[in-house]
């Protein structure tokens, strides 16, 4: 059994890192506060300009512009946004597990993949086994829109030179504290919908444009790359602070859990040490009684 100092010595090096987790926990908190009230604040904004675009692109030549382009899509490329930071549950291996299925299932289709990490963790993981031509790390601790416009503006530019055919997103979508959900996002070519007829009826908007389509839509596509990267950021941002903010705190309870069970056993041990004392002694005094 261990003695009573190696017990001691756990119990206090448990109290630390119960410490430790507790503060992390409370920092998470703060963090997600300003994060997930971003992320609420932008989302509004990102499915109306969804729907403007969706009901405007379908009403466009696709010849107008380079973004609306479909070809055969035998270059694929996929963003992966993870957190630069750990400690924070199954939040990164579940995008990064999404994304190597998606590698794997374009691989088996004879397509060619490419690969963009947004965060330090996605990059440590596949910048050895996959083709990874961007990377963006320690950005989360700061970043706005200049960071999404920047990413955006190198993936129109490779697509406008035919360097892949297809562009997709994976990061995780925020839904509260407890629960981000993986996803995976097509983002190039725009996904449009097929006729107006198929438009719900409220969304069957003709749009008088000023200059001109060709400018309007000009501007609105490469805003609408860099928007769904912004989204993504302030999502995984949420997202990163409420996963971690739930495993810090699961520590924590882990930590009170171990304290309990190390002190009960420090306990039985000064007993037995007690007790085995007392019983040298009670020999002792028999012994000189004997004599």
């Amino acid at each position: 059994m261990a003695s009573l100092r190696d017990i001691k010595r756990k119990i206090q090096g448990v109290v630390k890192t119960k410490q430790i987790t507790r503060a992390m926990n409370m920092v998470a908190a703060a963090k997600l506060k300003s994060a997930q009230l971003r992320m609420e604040n932008f989302r509004p904004y990102a499915e109306k300009f969804m729907e403007v675009l969706g009901s405007v692109a379908v009403r466009v030549d696709p010849d107008m512009h380079p973004l609306l382009a479909v070809r055969e899509p035998k270059k694929v490329r996929i963003i992966c946004m993870t957190s630069d930071r750990g400690l924070c549950g199954a939040f990164n291996s579940n995008v990064m597990r999404a994304t190597e299925g998606f590698i794997r299932e374009r691989v088996k289709e004879g397509k060619e993949v490419s690969l963009v990490t947004v965060g330090r963790k996605g990059h440590d993981l596949f910048r050895r086994k996959e083709n990874v031509v961007g990377k963006y790390t320690d950005v989360f601790k700061q970043f706005d829109f200049r960071l999404a416009a920047g990413i955006g503006d190198m993936l129109i530019s490779s697509f406008m030179d035919e360097e892949y055919d297809e562009l997709y997103i994976a990061y995780n979508e925020f839904r509260n504290i407890a629960v981000q959900r993986t996803k995976i996002e097509r983002l190039l070519p725009i996904p449009s919908i097929d006729s107006v007829e198929e438009l719900e009826p409220e969304r069957r908007v003709e749009y008088i444009y000023e200059p001109s389509e060709e400018i309007i839509i000009g501007e609105i596509l490469p805003a609408y790359i860099k928007m769904m990267i912004y989204r993504s950021l302030l999502e995984t941002a949420a997202g990163e602070n409420g996963a971690r903010m739930v495993a810090m705190d699961n520590a924590t309870s882990n930590c009170e859990e171990m304290i309990g069970d190390l002190t009960l056993k420090y306990n039985k041990a000064r007993q037995q040490a007690i007790t085995a004392e007392l019983m040298d002694i009670v020999g002792g005094t028999e012994a000189l009684a004997k004599g």
